[in-house]
């Protein structure tokens, strides 16, 4: 087996050519990477060459009005020769051991292949889409006259940032966004931003750039909005259908069910990218407790769990929910409901039922009906929306 550690910043010249050659990327190296917010392990064979990495961001999640500290794995890399040798399950046995040690509580990654990380526990939970629509087909009404419409510059960000959160705290599985990565404000991270504003306070915004020329394989891309009111959804896409004659083609990736999904012909979109994204437990006894429950749910379940690489997982557990919160024990009761590290990542993002799970072989059952294992799926769906 290789030997795991940290990487130094001796290791960064390897890093990048080894992530150069699994990614395509262009073999001019960027700056170096922040030091603070993230932890670069790398794997090294016994002549000490590295022969694999993977990078923990020290991200946070919103979960139903709660922060829960995770894990989110990017630059998962294995050098060709060192591939089906198990280098990559060291690597991320290793990350699950340091990212519990430092108080995480979920992971999520975006994967180039899924077999590997569900051999690992992870297990998909969402599709990240970016979509393609005509921009003039979008509706285009009289913009409200109570509201203002303008220009951003650098010191709105704050604003925006404000706006994000109170969008997404409600939501799960949404970034908290206030990792060093989201919080330049010195610029503009795209071409342009348009505002929307009700008596002084933002209530809209898209952030958008605008690419290359006029013709007919124009594409004006959307990177980030949000509305907090229908007027001001329809402000913004009235502004983003203003392009039609120099940008035929409007490119964005939506919050499922948001404000701007209602105010657009969803109908005409075809897909331009999908990347799907996995979950799973860092540690269940933190995952569990730490974020927001429906406050109607009431229920109480026993149930056992098996996870190969953070054994701290593995065992048989008493769910309890009541009034918004829950609570996760350990239990010397006989379980009924044997659950797998992949099936708890579909019942904690709400992408599955307990009958489902089944199915799937993700959870073993003796009783007639395991649906009392949808007290672990309580709230909306999980999503994510910004890619790492």
């Amino acid at each position: 087996m290789p030997d795991v550690r940290e990487l130094t910043p001796d290791d960064l010249d390897d890093a990048w050519q080894l992530g150069r050659l699994a990614f395509g990327y262009d073999p001019q190296p960027p700056p170096p990477p922040a030091t603070t917010g993230r932890t670069a392990y790398g794997a090294f064979d016994p002549a000490g060459h590295l022969v694999g990495k993977a990078v923990d961001l020290h991200d946070e999640q919103w979960w139903s009005g709660r922060v829960v500290p995770a894990a989110d794995v990017a630059g998962v890399a294995v050098a060709a020769e060192a591939r089906g040798t198990g280098v990559g399950r060291t690597l991320l046995t290793a990350l699950l051991r340091g990212a519990r040690d430092r108080g995480a509580a979920v992971s999520a990654l975006f994967p180039t292949t899924t077999a590997p990380y569900r051999a690992c526990g992870w297990e998909v939970t969402g599709q990240l889409r970016t979509l393609d629509l005509p921009t003039a087909g979008l509706p285009r009404q009289r913009r409200d006259p109570q509201l203002t419409v303008r220009a951003g510059t650098p010191a709105d960000l704050p604003a925006t940032t404000e706006l994000y959160r109170r969008v997404a705290c409600h939501r799960n599985g949404l970034l908290t966004r206030t990792q060093r990565r989201f919080t330049v404000t010195d610029k503009l991270p795209y071409d342009g931003l348009t505002l929307v504003e009700h008596d002084g306070h933002l209530v809209g915004y898209a952030g958008w750039n605008r690419g290359q020329g006029y013709g007919p394989d124009a594409v004006l891309t959307v990177e980030d909005i949000l509305a907090t009111t229908a007027a001001a959804a329809r402000a913004l896409v009235g502004v983003l259908a203003s392009w039609y004659s120099v940008a035929p083609t409007l490119r964005l990736t939506l919050l499922p069910g948001d404000a701007v999904s209602t105010h657009l012909p969803l109908e005409r979109t075809r897909e331009h990218e999908r990347h799907a994204w996995m979950h799973r437990p860092v540690d269940i006894v933190r995952a569990v407790p730490a974020r927001g429950w429906p406050a109607h749910t009431r229920g109480e379940v026993t149930f056992a769990l098996t996870d190969d690489l953070a054994d701290w997982n593995t065992g048989t557990w008493q769910l309890t929910v009541a009034d918004g919160h829950a609570d996760l024990r350990r239990s010397t009761a006989e379980a009924d409901l044997h659950l797998t590290v992949r099936g708890f990542a579909r019942l904690y993002t709400g992408t599955a039922t307990a009958r489902a799970l089944a199915e799937t072989g993700l959870l073993h059952h003796s009783t007639p009906d395991p649906s009392a294992l949808d007290l672990l799926a309580a709230g909306p769906t999980a999503h994510l929306i910004d890619y790492f």
